[in-house]
């Protein structure tokens, strides 16, 4: 497998925090809440260090500018869970700093975005939210679909955040439309 990044990046620092290449396919996204309506440079500057022992592949900051601090190719540290990493695209997303975590609507609008850019470039026509952490774990997706994972669902955590995961079912549909794929509706 070839892997590219996002052409979407303004600002990368690579932080030495990762396992290297990846072991599985990308078939899955994941988007986290930053707990702070950051730069692309602070998250950058968060993910250095070897002690904070975390990174993601990429950041949204405040002004919606893309960071990239983990190429494509390589597992981040980011779900509390290597299985999830080692497939997933990490995305953290500036934020408010209290529930419900509250994205920006620039925020929210690069998310879809890179999303799409992810997608396309993995060779994905859909997104999908199966809104169920066993559902979702225990399902093997076609060549071509991507699923959403959170955080949450390996951690006892929000992220990312209620304001973010009551649009995960939109976020999926506005990307598969955008790709071309069937648009299933999505629940309430």
């Amino acid at each position: 497998m070839a892997y590219t990044n996002s052409s979407l990046v303004s600002y990368t620092k690579l932080s030495p925090n990762h396992s290297g290449q990846r072991t599985h396919s990308i078939d899955r996204i994941t988007p986290h809440c930053v707990v702070g309506q950051c730069s692309v440079e602070t998250l950058g500057n968060i993910f250095l260090p070897t002690s904070r022992q975390a990174s993601s592949n990429y950041g949204i900051g405040v002004d919606g500018r893309v960071g990239m601090y983990v190429e494509e190719k390589n597992r981040s540290w980011c779900s509390s869970s290597a299985a999830n990493d080692q497939r997933a695209i990490t995305i953290e997303c500036a934020s408010d700093n209290t529930e419900p975590y509250a994205f920006k609507d620039v925020v929210y609008k690069r998310l879809v975005e890179l999303c799409i850019d992810i997608c396309k470039r993995n060779g994905k026509t859909k997104l999908l939210w199966l809104g169920d952490k066993a559902k979702t774990l225990n399902y093997t997706p076609k060549s071509d679909e991507m699923v959403l994972t959170v955080h949450r669902w390996f951690a006892n955590k929000s992220c990312p955040g209620n304001w973010m995961y009551a649009r995960m079912g939109e976020l999926a549909s506005k990307v598969t439309a955008t790709l071309g794929g069937d648009v299933k509706p999505v629940k309430p």
